[in-house]
């Protein structure tokens, strides 16, 4: 198998879908971070919903928002590129759009608001990784797809900044955000659509007269619902320990999360591409295993008390966001190369149902488990990711397409 050990940044921008198509991700990926870390906060605020109403908006939005997926399978199955990319962020624009002309205490619009921003998110990971592969293959594909996501957490990361530094006025700023991130969603989906890239849908490849069949991907796409847990662990889990558990200050959690951002932008396409002297399977058994040292890592932390347990948990967080790196940089490229061309939409919208699942119930989870004590929350965490990881190395590739093998 043939490797990927060095990469050129224009090589890389050119196998990403070219420049327009980069703007496009840094542009909607600001726009996103203008407002999503937020969102909850406009709710209560400026429509003057209760958190928990808001909340309940919020968690509807995501969960109906993945029904949309087995379409936007299909829809990438007939050849749809960049189209299906520009109206995952277009219909973030009528989400933005409700939310302007929402009037306070109007808990449906924000609904409808919340579900078609929902819609956008969930359908944007399967078409970005459908276009991206089908313009680079092998082990640039990989590089490409760690490339667009490095990119998009640096989008993201100055987005949530530059919010944060305009939340000093009040609600009115976040209004104003509200209608940037709309503008900045409508310039990135004419980038996008600029593209023009679609592909004619692959003739099913016949053996004895029986197309080739869909890979089935059980134990993947099980195992991804678990690793998916990794992606909010900065976000929840780590301030729940730290404030309620070792009484730290906030600070703490807010550095963990900016050495997170920090370490997936500027580590996620060299790790990816050490990682590709081996195969994607391995690697992803591999992220599962670091995974859970890091959540044994914090559960040995926490036993460590107030005085050294918070510096204690920063530093395991790093060995955390590595695995977060390996996961994130080999599940989507697996994905990828098992399926026949002809079925890769569906495959994509498949995975992105179970990493949408997972992100829906994690928070549920980890508080649920954190309430229980440390030893719940990460021995928890460490034996579902290690089992997950022994379930994703143990399963037969049995729809590997030839060319990737």
């Amino acid at each position: 198998m043939a490797t990927t050990t060095e990469f050129q940044p224009r090589a890389l921008v050119r196998a990403s879908g070219g420049p327009r198509y980069a703007v496009a991700l840094v542009v909607d990926a600001l726009g996103t971070g203008l407002l999503r870390p937020f969102l909850l906060l406009y709710g209560v605020t400026v429509l003057r919903l209760s958190a928990p109403v808001t909340g309940i908006a919020m968690t509807a939005g995501v969960v109906v928002g993945l029904v949309c997926m087995p379409v936007v399978g299909r829809w990438l199955d007939r050849g749809a590129r960049s189209t299906v990319v520009a109206a995952s962020m277009l219909v973030r624009v009528l989400g933005v759009v409700l939310l302007l002309a929402a009037p306070a205490g109007h808990v449906w619009l924000f609904a409808t608001a919340a579900l078609f921003l929902g819609i956008g998110n969930q359908a944007w990971p399967a078409a970005h990784a459908a276009l991206v592969a089908t313009v680079a293959h092998g082990r640039e594909r990989d590089a490409a797809l760690a490339g667009g996501r490095a990119l998009r957490n640096a989008g993201l990361g100055v987005g949530a900044l530059l919010a944060t530094a305009c939340l000093a006025g009040g609600t009115a700023a976040l209004q104003a955000l509200a209608a940037v991130t709309g503008l900045a969603y409508l310039a990135a989906a004419a980038l996008a659509w600029s593209v023009h890239l679609r592909t004619y849908p692959a003739t099913p490849p016949a053996v004895d007269g029986v197309g080739e069949p869909a890979p089935r991907m059980r134990a993947l796409l099980a195992a991804n619902v678990i690793y998916v847990f990794c992606l909010n662990v900065p976000e929840i889990a780590l301030p729940l320990i730290l404030v309620t558990q070792l009484h730290a200050s906030s600070v703490w959690s807010a550095a963990i999360f900016v050495a997170n951002t920090v370490l997936v932008v500027t580590l996620q396409v060299p790790v990816t591409v050490l990682m590709s002297r081996f195969s994607r399977r391995t690697v992803l058994a591999l992220a599962g295993a670091v995974l859970a040292a890091s959540y044994l890592g914090f559960l040995a932390a926490t036993s460590l008390g107030s005085g050294w347990g918070a510096p204690a948990v920063a530093t395991v967080s790093v060995v955390c966001t590595i695995g977060e790196i390996i996961y994130a940089g080999s599940a989507t490229a697996l994905v990828t190369a098992l399926a026949p061309a002809h079925l890769l939409g569906r495959a994509l919208a498949r995975f992105q149902l179970s990493t949408g699942f997972g992100l829906a119930v994690s928070p549920a989870v980890i508080t649920a488990l954190a309430t229980r004590g440390s030893a719940a929350l990460w021995g928890g965490l460490a034996a579902a990711t290690l089992l997950s990881a022994s379930a994703v190395a143990t399963e037969k590739d049995q729809g590997t397409r030839l060319s990737d093998r």
